[in-house]
């Protein structure tokens, strides 16, 4: 065995790109005769995670330059780096690795490919699986997929902070649902005792602001099983088509999981919408797959999707709600203020029947802005009498109708963009 030039990467660098890996990969074997040489581009294989676990021992080789570039998340309290362009040693299990990484521009990015040289090809392939089920494995995150996977531990204590016990609905609806969701992850033994696919599809309808995405995380929370989330099958470097086969292919990987897709009605469009009928449910089984998803618009639903019980089979309706559920969303909002705030239950039901076209999300921001302005005016007059006085104004913001906005204007990224963080659903 021959010691790897310095310039071994530089050179195959210099190379055209279609030759770049197919030399470098050759030149490795005449470096290694005799060993195993394993190549992997999956985005998995992340030996700086795993080792950053205490899996395994990773260490640069001193003998070629290692390109290792960071990122900085201002969401995230850390800064993130992994080799782009190196050579490294690898102890695991008492086996003894070398991991060269080269990366080449493409036209969405850089795409790194691993060469992992071993003594033993079972040796390295079972150090591949460790390492990819590792990274591929949900803790502790959401699995969001925005053209790509990623984990997204933010969302997920968001979700863990969320509790069906804030969750007004009207009548038994959140008893139900929850009942539903506990019973269907509890029974798999008797669906496959009655050869019933152990699968559900199930719809969220109604007008925003009502609880539909407070209920999903709040479910979420009580499952504790993994949740993949998609906000978008839009991405530069592959079809929508081949992003839906993805998404479904992930969750399979992850069952028993919920699958999520949030306002589907802008998600299904006429280029995949075969596509996921097909996935739905199709020749791939869907064992363990809890598939939720919501709109505000049925009406913008292929009949297909909306009516075929094979695909949505539990469908729930999540309308403004009534005198009574306002009253008791108005009180559990009411129990937060401080003392000087708080209304009187005689109050709280005055103000319930004063807003009987009023959302959750508008009963929130009524008790919020109403807050604000008693605090602006320093505390004269009583909450009671700003919040009547409210009342109005908000009503009319909801009668105004949205700005229309031509096909051209509008950014389908930030159609897709998630309204799980945003201020508007309950607490």
């Amino acid at each position: 065995m021959t010691t790897p030039d310095a310039n071994l990467i530089l050179d195959a660098l210099s190379l055209p790109k279609d030759a770049i890996y197919y030399s470098f990969g050759q030149k490795l074997r005449e470096i290694f005769p005799g060993r195993f040489l394993l190549e992997s581009d999956s985005v998995f294989f992340r030996v700086t995670t795993y080792a950053s676990e205490g899996h395994c021992d990773v260490e640069t080789q001193a003998g070629l330059f290692a390109e290792a570039p960071v990122q900085y998340y201002d969401r995230e309290p850390y800064i993130y780096g992994d080799a782009a362009n190196a050579w490294r040693s690898i102890r695991w299990r008492g086996l003894q690795f070398d991991l060269f990484t080269v990366s080449v521009e493409a036209d969405y990015g850089s795409k790194a490919k691993h060469f992992l040289v071993a003594e033993d090809e079972a040796d390295a392939e079972a150090f591949f699986r460790a390492c990819c089920k590792w990274n591929s494995e949900i803790r502790g995150e959401v699995l969001v997929f925005n053209g790509c996977w990623q984990k997204d531990p933010e969302l997920f204590e968001s979700v863990r902070k969320t509790s069906l016990d804030t969750l007004v609905l009207e009548g038994g609806l959140k008893e139900t649902i929850e009942s539903d969701f506990k019973s269907f992850f509890d029974s798999k033994e008797l669906y496959e005792r009655h050869g019933v696919p152990w699968k559900r599809g199930v719809l969220f309808l109604g007008p925003p602001g009502n609880g539909k995405t407070h209920a999903i995380k709040g479910l979420v929370n009580v499952l504790g099983l993994p949740c993949l989330y998609v906000r978008s099958f839009q991405t530069m470097h592959a079809t929508q088509q081949s992003m839906v086969s993805e998404v479904f292919q992930r969750a399979r990987q992850s069952s028993p999981c919920v699958l999520i897709f949030e306002d589907l009605d802008s998600l299904i469009n006429d280029n995949v919408r075969a596509f996921f009928l097909n996935e739905m449910d199709g020749f791939a089984a869907n064992e363990g797959i809890m598939t939720i998803a919501t709109t505000n618009h049925p009406e913008r639903l292929d009949p297909a999707i909306l009516e075929r019980p094979s695909r949505f089979d539990r469908k729930y309706t999540f309308n403004l709600p009534d005198e009574v559920s306002r009253a008791e969303y108005l009180t559990l909002q009411n129990r937060n203020l401080e003392s000087e705030l708080k209304l009187t239950d005689d109050e709280i039901f005055a103000i319930a029947g004063l807003t009987d076209d009023f959302s959750f999300a508008y009963l929130k921001e009524l008790v919020l802005s109403s807050m604000m302005k008693w605090i602006n005016g320093a505390g004269s007059g009583s909450m009671f009498m700003v919040m009547t006085t409210q009342i109005d104004s908000l009503r009319s913001q909801m009668a105004t109708p949205a700005p229309e906005m031509s096909a051209e204007v509008i950014d389908p990224m930030a159609m897709y963009m998630s309204r799980w963080q945003q201020a508007e659903m309950q607490p």
